[in-house]
């Protein structure tokens, strides 16, 4: 595994990435109207560090992503997903705030009831679904506490 991160190939999320890492998040939290958080996970087939600008929600202590890609309609599922299914642990940076996350897939009731959350805290996601050719998959990430 390497050290070095890549960005998205999207233009538009690297810079709000970056804009988002050089502030702690001032520049970027509420990208897009809600708030924003930078994942970095493990890439399944190259083992790359990868980065991104997500939109997230809050369930508790737990925070919670929708994997729509940024694209409406479109049929593959977000790198950053696909990563998280094969490599579950990442590294998450919510304003200042650096931490360790194991995801996880939701199903079932809790599906439902976050996938509610996330619809009123971006409505943007209504468009999604109906373009989708199945369910989105809603994430959850539980903070992982470091070894020393």
């Amino acid at each position: 595994m390497t050290h070095t991160v890549t960005d998205s190939p999207d233009p538009s999320v690297t810079d709000h990435v970056r804009r988002y890492l050089a502030t702690d998040g001032r520049d970027g939290l509420l990208e897009g109207g809600t708030t924003n958080l930078v994942l970095t996970t493990i890439g399944r087939r190259t083992g790359v560090r990868r980065r991104t600008g997500l939109f997230f929600g809050r369930d508790g202590d737990r925070l919670v992503l929708v994997a729509s890609g940024s694209v409406p309609g479109r049929t593959e599922l977000p790198q950053w997903y696909r990563n998280l299914l094969t490599t579950p642990e990442a590294d998450v940076q919510v304003e200042a705030d650096r931490f360790r996350v194991r995801a996880r897939a939701t199903e079932g009731a809790e599906y439902q009831r976050l996938w509610q959350l996330m619809l009123a805290q971006a409505p943007v996601y209504r468009h999604y679904a109906r373009l989708a050719a199945r369910p989105i998959p809603v994430v959850v990430l539980e903070r992982v506490e470091e070894q020393q």
